[in-house]
C-alpha cells in the first residue's frame, strides 16, 4: 500500500473514531431518538423528560422525545423494537409494555426479552384507583358495592397494561366487573375520568394528586403495597380489604436488540449521571417517584422476574385482555 493510501485509511479511522465520541451513532450532528409509546404528560414520558436535559449533557448530544401513543403502548413499542440498532434510537418502556403486555396479547408484534437491551430502570410509582365525582360512591366500600349492584354497567379508563391487569386483578378479587375502556395512555384516561366519560381509573400519583385536592377527582385506594407519600391520607388497597394487592409500574430505558455494547453503556454510564444530579432527584421526588438506577444487568433480570410475575397474576385471575 502506497503512502496517499495509509494516509487515507488513518484519515478515514481518525474520523470514525471521532464521530463515535461525540455521538452514540458515529454520526455526528445526528440527533438521538427515544421513543415514548405514550401520550405527551403520561408517567413515562414525564420521566423521560425530567432525565433528558442531564442526559444530553452527559452524552454531549441532541436528544427528541419521540411520542407514539398506542394502546397499552403496543405499536410505539414495537417501533422502537424495529428501528436500527445504530445508537439513534432509544426507548422508554415501562412493565405495561415489556412485562405485562406479553401475557395479555397472544400475537404481540415485539418481545421485550428477545427485542431488546435493557439499559437502566430509572423509577417506580404505585398507582390511585379514582373515581369521578359524578359516581355516588365516598369510599371503595361504595365503589364495590355500587358494582356489585350493577356488574359490567360501570367503565374502568385503562391508561396502559399495568393499569389494566391492576384493574382487572382488583376486580377479580374484589368480585366485581367493569367494562374496560383503553385509550392512549395517562392523559386521555385522565381526561375521561374528569369528564365523566369513564367512571373510573388508575393513575399515578403524578396524574391526580392535584385533580384530588380540587374534588375534581375521588381517590379510593392505592394500588402499592405502600402509601404514596404525595397521598399518606389515602390507604392502600391491601388495607381497605384487597389482601396481598400490590401493583407499581415502573419505568426504564431501553434499546433496539444489536446496539453496539459501547453505546448502552455509555448511556448507562450518562443515565446514572443524570439521576445524580440533585435537580432531577428533587424533581422525581417531588412526583411521587422512587429512582431506582440499577445496572443493564440488574434491570434484564428484573424484566425476566416481572414477566413470571404477571403471567402468573394473568393466569391465577383468569384474565382475558383478547
Amino acid at each position: 500500500m502506497n503512502k496517499s493510501c495509509w494516509l487515507l485509511v488513518a484519515s478515514m479511522a481518525f474520523c470514525t473514531s471521532l464521530a463515535h465520541a461525540q455521538g452514540l451513532g458515529g454520526i455526528g450532528g445526528r440527533p438521538i431518538r427515544i421513543i415514548v409509546p405514550v401520550a405527551p404528560g403520561g408517567p413515562s414520558d414525564t420521566a423521560v423528560r425530567i432525565l433528558v436535559p442531564r442526559l444530553s449533557e452527559a452524552l454531549r448530544q441532541t436528544l427528541v422525545v419521540d411520542n407514539r401513543p398506542s394502546n397499552n403502548g403496543v405499536a410505539g413499542t414495537e417501533i422502537a423494537a424495529r428501528a436500527n440498532p445504530d445508537g439513534l434510537t432509544l426507548n422508554i418502556g415501562n412493565s405495561g409494555t415489556h412485562a405485562i403486555n406479553p401475557s395479555l396479547y397472544k400475537n404481540l408484534p415485539y418481545d421485550p426479552v428477545r427485542d431488546f437491551l435493557p439499559i437502566i430502570q430509572i423509577v417506580t410509582s404505585g398507582m390511585v384507583l379514582v373515581a369521578t365525582p359524578k359516581l355516588p360512591v365516598n369510599s371503595f366500600k361504595d365503589f364495590v358495592a355500587l358494582a356489585k349492584k350493577d356488574p359490567g354497567k360501570l367503565n374502568m379508563a385503562v391508561a396502559g397494561a399495568t393499569g389494566e391487569l391492576a384493574g382487572e386483578a382488583m376486580m377479580s378479587m374484589s368480585g366485581i366487573r367493569m367494562n374496560n375502556v383503553r385509550y392512549k395512555g395517562s392523559s386521555p384516561a385522565e381526561i375521561a375520568t374528569l369528564s365523566g366519560e369513564s367512571d373510573a381509573s388508575m393513575l399515578t400519583p403524578l396524574a391526580s394528586m392535584q385533580h384530588i385536592a380540587s374534588g375534581r377527582l375521588k381517590a379510593l385506594g392505592i394500588t402499592s403495597a405502600k402509601r404514596s407519600p404525595l397521598l399518606p391520607n389515602i390507604a392502600t388497597l391491601a388495607e381497605l380489604g384487597v389482601a396481598g394487592y400490590d401493583f407499581q409500574i415502573w419505568h426504564g430505558l431501553f434499546a433496539p436488540l444489536k446496539t453496539p455494547e459501547a453505546v448502552t453503556q455509555k448511556v448507562y454510564k450518562a443515565a446514572m449521571q443524570a439521576l445524580d444530579a440533585p435537580e432531577v432527584k428533587e424533581r422525581f421526588t417531588a412526583l411521587g417517584f422512587t429512582i431506582i438506577g440499577n445496572t443493564p444487568q440488574e434491570f434484564a433480570g428484573i424484566v425476566k422476574s416481572e414477566l413470571a410475575k404477571f403471567r402468573k397474576v394473568v393466569n391465577d385471575a383468569g384474565i382475558k385482555i383478547e
